[in-house]
């Protein structure tokens, strides 16, 4: 669950607010119901829908969300999980009174263990989250990441830390440049598979 918490927060703080829960959805649905932890990941998804909704002048649906964010986050220490959760419910309440604050101030940021977390502070399991959550949200292919991924665990495994990682890594911290180091990952990608199945037929019949 840390990669992906601490993945959704960079996310977040880079201004992606709808694409944050993403990297919350998939352990939030492996929680039972009403746990901490479910609770936890509950209300920061619905905090990220909100300011969603929000910024798009959906005011009904951002003051709903806000309300129900703040149920699911009320009584919870601050911080949980190192997640400082009182600044996240006093934006809850204001936008829950008055949702047009969005236009005239920005959501908090997220802090983890007392920091603004940025895509650029992560680690590689949090940083090939982020990876995958930013290719779905702008629409790019996601196979070529999951392999990239894959193939950069393969060379962790093998004590590298070379290509894949570096790769996945760049997508991630990326922002102008995405398209490019895509299309480069993309491209190595394909390589790497090429090898793999020229080595295959090696050994075929």
């Amino acid at each position: 669950m840390d990669a992906s918490l601490r993945a959704g927060v960079a996310v977040y703080n880079a201004g992606r607010f709808h694409a944050a829960h993403d990297a919350w959805e998939d352990p939030w649905l492996s929680l039972d119901d009403g746990t901490d932890d479910e609770r936890f990941l509950h209300g920061l998804i619905q905090f990220t829908a909100a300011i969603h909704h929000a910024r798009t002048r959906n005011w009904s649906g951002a003051t709903g969300l806000a309300e129900s964010a703040g149920d699911y986050l009320s009584g919870l220490p601050s911080p949980y999980r190192g997640v400082a959760l009182d600044p996240v419910r006093r934006a809850l309440s204001m936008l829950a009174a008055d949702p047009e604050v969005i236009e005239r101030r920005r959501p908090p940021p997220l802090r983890h263990d007392g920091a603004v977390l940025t895509l650029a502070d992560l680690r590689f399991e949090a940083a090939a989250v982020a990876a995958r959550v930013l290719a779905a949200a702008d629409g790019y292919d996601p196979a070529p990441i999951d392999r990239a991924v894959d193939f950069a665990h393969e060379e962790v495994a093998d004590g590298e830390r070379t290509l894949f990682t570096t790769l996945v890594m760049e997508f991630a911290t990326a922002d102008a440049t995405r398209s490019l180091v895509y299309r480069r990952l993309a491209d190595h990608v394909e390589r790497r598979e090429r090898e793999y199945a020229d080595v295959d037929g090696l050994f075929e019949d």
